[in-house]
């Protein structure tokens, strides 16, 4: 038996893999390499395919069938929500067309167990301080609504042919549990600071006139290895006996801190006295999104273990072991 984890070569899902080699699961990596490596999986198997080409269906039955998969957790998807703005066809091609084709090759393969990455985006701009599960859902960004739409498939998914899934809506991942799996795409606000800092150029803060106290987006940041932890505790609570109350699962700390905060926070630990510059907003960025994680908690026994200073010395440490590193 083993568990296909799509996505596995990249940042939150090579964290995963880890997590379940560690615990004795036999793993097989389905990811395109367009942000991962190969050499972040360790021993698993890896499958080299964009899930959202016409050939990937086929493909991911085979690979199904031929290595006894028993559950799919699933991150593959793109997730720049700027550029989901900018090119919408393309995310929905991506990331619906993708999930579409691994939940065909799992129904026709027998696989009924799925963990879905899904996104604090579906909730837009809630008209709440702290965001619970059950709010209605008004994304603002083709990303978010892919997000939404792929929950929508599961449980569409679950009444055609039995489905057990569930969602987990992260809020702003960051951090790294390890010097060698830090975030490597620069997509995300922490190692998009230190990638300047690392060019010797400033750092971009992306609007400055939110209604929040300092102007600036708030978020609310979850460590990488705390999320990757939620992942294995959904995998394990959809293995049990019982029917599973809820799908859909904040993964969150319910604490929101500020995009300013974040870049003053790294002049701290970085000890590299720069100014951000400030720039206009981003196009599809709410102010502001923390989540409330107590369902997670009382469901699946999960709660976060860091804050953001250890996402923020994490983060820091991983950056200066890798290719990049910052002389100061």
């Amino acid at each position: 038996m083993s568990i296909l984890v799509a996505g596995g070569a990249g940042y939150i899902g090579a964290h995963v893999v880890r997590l379940l080699q560690e615990r004795g699961e036999r793993v097989i990596v389905v990811d395109d390499l367009s942000y991962g490596s190969a050499e972040r999986i360790g021993d698993a198997r890896l499958v080299e395919v964009d899930i959202a080409s016409s050939s990937a269906r086929r493909l991911l039955l085979n690979t199904m069938i031929d290595e006894d998969v028993t559950a799919v957790i699933h991150f593959a998807a793109r997730k720049q929500v700027g550029e989901s703005v900018e090119k919408p066809m393309w995310y929905y091609q991506q990331n619906i067309g993708g999930l579409a084709n691994m939940l065909s090759a799992m129904r026709d393969a027998g696989v009924r167990t799925m963990i879905f990455s899904s996104s604090a985006a579906v909730y837009g701009m809630p008209p709440v301080e702290v965001v619970p599960e059950d709010i209605d859902k008004h994304p603002i960004n083709p990303y978010g609504e892919t997000k939404l739409i792929g929950e929508w498939m599961m449980a569409d998914c679950e009444r055609a042919w039995g489905l057990k899934w569930i969602g987990l809506r992260y809020f702003n991942v960051a951090g790294a549990s390890s010097d060698d799996l830090g975030d490597p795409a620069c997509l995300n606000l922490i190692p998009m600071v230190l990638e300047k800092l690392s060019q010797g150029q400033s750092p971009k803060i992306f609007g400055t006139d939110y209604d929040t106290p300092d102007g600036t987006c708030i978020r609310d940041y979850i460590h990488v290895g705390d999320l990757a932890e939620a992942h294995l505790a959904a995998l394990d609570y959809l293995g049990g006996d019982g029917q599973a109350s809820h799908h859909v699962f904040n993964v969150g700390t319910g604490t929101g801190t500020s995009v300013r905060e974040i870049v003053d926070g790294l002049r701290e630990v970085t000890g590299i006295d720069f100014t951000a510059e400030e720039v206009d907003r981003r196009a599809g960025d709410p102010p502001k999104l923390i989540g409330d994680a107590s369902r997670i908690t009382s469901e699946l026994g999960w709660t976060a273990r860091y804050g953001v200073r250890e996402i923020l010395e994490s983060a820091w440490s991983a950056w200066q072991a890798g290719p990049n590193r910052i002389e100061k």
